[in-house]
Protein backbone atom coordinates (compact mmCIF):
# COMPACT_ATOMS: atom_id res chain seq x y z
CA UNK A 1 0.00 0.00 0.00
CA UNK A 2 3.15 2.42 0.66
CA UNK A 3 5.32 1.62 -1.99
CA UNK A 4 8.64 4.27 -0.92
CA UNK A 5 8.94 3.34 2.81
CA UNK A 6 12.04 5.31 3.25
CA UNK A 7 13.99 8.54 2.03
CA UNK A 8 17.91 8.67 2.93
CA UNK A 9 19.11 11.88 1.34
CA UNK A 10 18.57 11.63 -2.65
CA UNK A 11 17.75 7.59 -1.78
CA UNK A 12 14.09 6.22 -2.06
CA UNK A 13 13.50 2.99 -0.01
CA UNK A 14 10.89 1.04 -2.65
CA UNK A 15 8.81 -1.47 -0.78
CA UNK A 16 8.60 -3.55 -4.20
CA UNK A 17 12.86 -3.86 -4.81
CA UNK A 18 13.05 -3.78 -0.88
CA UNK A 19 10.85 -7.58 -0.53
CA UNK A 20 12.35 -8.69 -4.14
CA UNK A 21 15.59 -8.43 -2.28
CA UNK A 22 14.68 -10.10 0.60
CA UNK A 23 12.87 -12.72 -1.42
CA UNK A 24 16.15 -13.36 -3.08
CA UNK A 25 18.42 -13.95 -0.28
CA UNK A 26 15.95 -15.86 1.37
CA UNK A 27 15.99 -18.40 -1.81
CA UNK A 28 20.01 -18.07 -1.12
CA UNK A 29 19.33 -19.01 2.30
CA UNK A 30 17.10 -21.66 2.58
CA UNK A 31 18.81 -23.67 -0.04
CA UNK A 32 22.17 -23.07 1.32
CA UNK A 33 20.59 -24.61 5.37
CA UNK A 34 18.99 -27.38 3.43
CA UNK A 35 22.00 -28.40 1.18
CA UNK A 36 23.74 -28.40 4.61
CA UNK A 37 21.06 -30.23 6.39
CA UNK A 38 20.44 -32.91 3.65
CA UNK A 39 24.09 -33.13 2.98
CA UNK A 40 24.17 -31.86 -1.06
CA UNK A 41 27.61 -30.84 -2.12
CA UNK A 42 27.36 -27.21 -0.75
CA UNK A 43 29.56 -25.94 -3.44
CA UNK A 44 27.27 -26.02 -5.91
CA UNK A 45 24.16 -24.30 -4.12
CA UNK A 46 25.50 -20.82 -5.10
CA UNK A 47 26.42 -21.49 -8.47
CA UNK A 48 23.00 -23.11 -9.14
CA UNK A 49 20.88 -20.15 -7.31
CA UNK A 50 22.64 -17.84 -9.73
CA UNK A 51 22.12 -20.25 -13.23
CA UNK A 52 18.40 -20.17 -11.75
CA UNK A 53 18.12 -16.41 -11.04
CA UNK A 54 18.91 -15.64 -14.38
CA UNK A 55 17.45 -17.84 -16.63
CA UNK A 56 14.42 -16.57 -14.13
CA UNK A 57 14.77 -12.85 -14.30
CA UNK A 58 15.26 -13.51 -18.68
CA UNK A 59 12.07 -15.90 -18.86
CA UNK A 60 10.39 -13.70 -16.72
CA UNK A 61 10.60 -10.83 -18.81
CA UNK A 62 10.26 -12.81 -21.87
CA UNK A 63 6.96 -14.20 -21.50
CA UNK A 64 5.83 -10.96 -20.59
CA UNK A 65 6.54 -9.28 -23.75
CA UNK A 66 4.84 -11.88 -25.35
CA UNK A 67 2.13 -11.32 -23.68
CA UNK A 68 2.81 -8.13 -24.83
CA UNK A 69 4.25 -8.51 -28.19
CA UNK A 70 1.65 -5.99 -29.89
CA UNK A 71 2.32 -3.32 -27.73
CA UNK A 72 6.40 -4.14 -27.87
CA UNK A 73 6.42 -4.23 -31.81
CA UNK A 74 4.54 -1.04 -31.66
CA UNK A 75 7.20 0.85 -29.44
CA UNK A 76 9.54 -1.63 -28.37
CA UNK A 77 12.40 1.24 -26.87
CA UNK A 78 9.58 1.72 -24.12
CA UNK A 79 10.60 -1.83 -22.50
CA UNK A 80 13.86 -1.15 -22.89
CA UNK A 81 13.64 1.80 -20.80
CA UNK A 82 11.41 0.12 -18.34
CA UNK A 83 13.48 -3.32 -18.43
CA UNK A 84 12.58 -2.76 -14.32
CA UNK A 85 8.06 -3.02 -15.15
CA UNK A 86 6.49 -6.21 -15.98
CA UNK A 87 7.64 -9.70 -15.55
CA UNK A 88 5.51 -13.27 -16.02
CA UNK A 89 6.14 -15.36 -13.12
CA UNK A 90 5.38 -18.72 -14.82
CA UNK A 91 8.08 -17.42 -17.70
CA UNK A 92 11.02 -17.32 -14.11
CA UNK A 93 9.53 -20.59 -13.51
CA UNK A 94 10.03 -22.42 -16.63
CA UNK A 95 13.35 -20.92 -17.50
CA UNK A 96 14.94 -21.05 -14.40
CA UNK A 97 14.13 -24.79 -13.97
CA UNK A 98 15.44 -24.95 -17.39
CA UNK A 99 19.12 -23.38 -16.53
CA UNK A 100 19.04 -25.80 -13.69
CA UNK A 101 18.73 -28.33 -15.63
CA UNK A 102 21.45 -27.37 -17.51
CA UNK A 103 23.59 -26.10 -14.61
CA UNK A 104 23.29 -30.01 -13.11
CA UNK A 105 23.96 -31.56 -16.71
CA UNK A 106 27.12 -29.56 -16.78
CA UNK A 107 27.86 -30.76 -13.52
CA UNK A 108 26.81 -34.35 -13.86
CA UNK A 109 24.50 -33.85 -10.84
CA UNK A 110 20.92 -35.52 -10.16
CA UNK A 111 18.61 -32.70 -11.29
CA UNK A 112 15.56 -34.29 -9.33
CA UNK A 113 17.63 -34.45 -6.43
CA UNK A 114 18.32 -30.76 -6.55
CA UNK A 115 14.93 -29.80 -7.93
CA UNK A 116 13.23 -31.14 -4.63
CA UNK A 117 16.24 -28.99 -2.97
CA UNK A 118 15.81 -25.70 -4.63
CA UNK A 119 11.78 -25.45 -5.22
CA UNK A 120 10.86 -24.76 -1.47
CA UNK A 121 13.04 -22.16 -1.46
CA UNK A 122 11.44 -20.53 -4.55
CA UNK A 123 7.87 -21.13 -2.72
CA UNK A 124 9.08 -18.85 -0.01
CA UNK A 125 10.74 -16.43 -2.47
CA UNK A 126 7.56 -15.98 -4.44
CA UNK A 127 5.53 -15.18 -1.21
CA UNK A 128 7.88 -12.54 -0.16
CA UNK A 129 7.94 -10.83 -3.43
CA UNK A 130 3.99 -10.77 -3.68
CA UNK A 131 4.62 -8.80 -0.36
CA UNK A 132 6.17 -6.47 -2.43
CA UNK A 133 3.52 -6.28 -5.04
CA UNK A 134 1.07 -5.43 -2.54
CA UNK A 135 3.87 -2.52 -1.41
CA UNK A 136 3.51 -1.08 -5.37
CA UNK A 137 -0.45 -2.57 -6.02
CA UNK A 138 0.82 -4.60 -8.90
CA UNK A 139 -0.88 -7.85 -9.81
CA UNK A 140 -4.00 -6.04 -8.16
CA UNK A 141 -7.26 -7.85 -8.42
CA UNK A 142 -10.74 -7.12 -9.61
CA UNK A 143 -13.25 -4.27 -7.65
CA UNK A 144 -15.22 -5.64 -5.04
CA UNK A 145 -17.57 -4.84 -2.74
CA UNK A 146 -16.85 -7.50 -0.40
CA UNK A 147 -15.21 -6.63 3.41
CA UNK A 148 -11.89 -7.98 2.52
CA UNK A 149 -11.36 -5.54 -0.50
CA UNK A 150 -8.43 -2.84 -0.24
CA UNK A 151 -8.47 0.80 -1.36
CA UNK A 152 -4.99 2.28 -2.82
CA UNK A 153 -4.50 5.91 -2.73
CA UNK A 154 -0.86 6.59 -4.30
CA UNK A 155 -0.55 3.51 -6.34
CA UNK A 156 1.42 3.92 -9.85
CA UNK A 157 -0.15 0.34 -10.67
CA UNK A 158 -3.75 -0.04 -9.05
CA UNK A 159 -6.67 1.83 -9.87
CA UNK A 160 -6.97 4.46 -7.03
CA UNK A 161 -9.63 4.85 -4.35
CA UNK A 162 -11.32 2.06 -5.74
CA UNK A 163 -11.80 -1.14 -3.23
CA UNK A 164 -10.49 -4.51 -4.75
CA UNK A 165 -9.80 -8.23 -4.12
CA UNK A 166 -6.42 -7.91 -1.94
CA UNK A 167 -5.41 -11.19 -5.14
CA UNK A 168 -1.16 -10.02 -3.71
CA UNK A 169 -1.98 -10.85 -0.05
CA UNK A 170 -4.24 -14.09 -1.56
CA UNK A 171 -1.19 -14.91 -3.35
CA UNK A 172 1.58 -14.59 -0.85
CA UNK A 173 -0.59 -16.39 1.85
CA UNK A 174 -0.96 -19.13 -0.39
CA UNK A 175 2.90 -18.81 -1.58
CA UNK A 176 3.88 -19.16 2.12
CA UNK A 177 1.53 -22.34 2.63
CA UNK A 178 3.34 -23.58 -0.36
CA UNK A 179 6.28 -23.34 1.10
CA UNK A 180 5.40 -25.43 4.45
CA UNK A 181 3.61 -28.35 2.88
CA UNK A 182 6.60 -28.72 -0.25
CA UNK A 183 8.98 -29.20 3.27
CA UNK A 184 6.65 -31.60 4.67
CA UNK A 185 6.70 -33.58 1.55
CA UNK A 186 10.43 -33.22 1.70
CA UNK A 187 10.57 -34.68 5.33
CA UNK A 188 8.72 -37.85 3.91
CA UNK A 189 9.39 -37.80 0.53
CA UNK A 190 10.22 -41.55 -0.98
CA UNK A 191 11.93 -40.82 -4.12
CA UNK A 192 13.51 -38.03 -5.86
CA UNK A 193 11.14 -35.61 -7.98
CA UNK A 194 8.13 -35.73 -5.02
CA UNK A 195 9.37 -32.45 -4.23
CA UNK A 196 9.79 -30.66 -7.35
CA UNK A 197 6.32 -32.64 -9.32
CA UNK A 198 4.64 -31.36 -6.14
CA UNK A 199 5.31 -27.72 -6.47
CA UNK A 200 4.47 -27.97 -10.19
CA UNK A 201 1.31 -29.23 -9.35
CA UNK A 202 0.12 -27.36 -6.49
CA UNK A 203 1.29 -23.99 -7.83
CA UNK A 204 -0.72 -24.65 -10.63
CA UNK A 205 -3.84 -25.29 -9.10
CA UNK A 206 -3.20 -22.25 -6.79
CA UNK A 207 -2.40 -19.86 -9.57
CA UNK A 208 -5.44 -20.64 -11.59
CA UNK A 209 -7.66 -20.40 -9.20
CA UNK A 210 -6.01 -17.05 -7.96
CA UNK A 211 -6.31 -15.75 -11.87
CA UNK A 212 -10.52 -15.41 -11.80
CA UNK A 213 -9.88 -13.09 -8.79
CA UNK A 214 -6.65 -10.91 -11.09
CA UNK A 215 -8.24 -7.18 -12.12
CA UNK A 216 -4.60 -5.67 -13.99
CA UNK A 217 -4.74 -5.92 -17.41
CA UNK A 218 -1.87 -6.98 -20.20
CA UNK A 219 -1.63 -10.19 -18.34
CA UNK A 220 -2.80 -12.00 -22.01
CA UNK A 221 -5.06 -14.19 -22.88
CA UNK A 222 -5.51 -17.99 -24.68
CA UNK A 223 -9.23 -18.99 -25.47
CA UNK A 224 -11.35 -18.18 -22.41
CA UNK A 225 -8.16 -18.25 -20.05
CA UNK A 226 -5.48 -15.71 -19.23
CA UNK A 227 -2.11 -17.15 -20.08
CA UNK A 228 -0.92 -18.08 -16.57
CA UNK A 229 -4.09 -20.35 -16.06
CA UNK A 230 -3.29 -21.56 -19.96
CA UNK A 231 -0.09 -22.32 -18.63
CA UNK A 232 -0.60 -23.82 -15.47
CA UNK A 233 -3.83 -26.32 -17.37
CA UNK A 234 -0.69 -27.48 -19.85
CA UNK A 235 2.29 -27.69 -16.94
CA UNK A 236 -0.90 -29.85 -14.97
CA UNK A 237 -1.03 -32.16 -18.00
CA UNK A 238 2.59 -32.73 -18.64
CA UNK A 239 3.34 -33.19 -14.91
CA UNK A 240 0.58 -35.26 -14.97
CA UNK A 241 1.26 -37.28 -18.42
CA UNK A 242 5.01 -37.72 -16.65
CA UNK A 243 4.02 -39.38 -13.62
CA UNK A 244 1.16 -41.43 -13.90
CA UNK A 245 2.27 -43.81 -16.43
CA UNK A 246 4.93 -44.43 -13.26
CA UNK A 247 2.54 -44.42 -10.96
CA UNK A 248 0.02 -46.69 -12.65
CA UNK A 249 3.19 -49.21 -13.42
CA UNK A 250 4.20 -49.56 -10.18
CA UNK A 251 0.78 -49.78 -8.95
CA UNK A 252 0.22 -52.95 -11.90
CA UNK A 253 3.19 -54.32 -10.35
CA UNK A 254 2.31 -54.94 -6.86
Amino acid sequence: MKNELLHIGPLTVYGYGLMIACAVLAVYLTMEYRARKYRYEVQHVFPLFLWGLIGGLAGAKLFFLFTEWKDFVRDPGWYFMHFSDGFVVYGGIITGILFGWLYTRVHGLSFLAWADLVLPSVALGQGIGRIGCFLAGCCYGKETDLPIGITFHTSEFAPNGISLFPTQLFSAAFDFLHFLILIAIAKRKKRDGTVAVSYLLIYSIGRFAIEFFRGDPGRGTIGPFSTSQAIALAVSACVLLAVLPGFLKKKSGQ
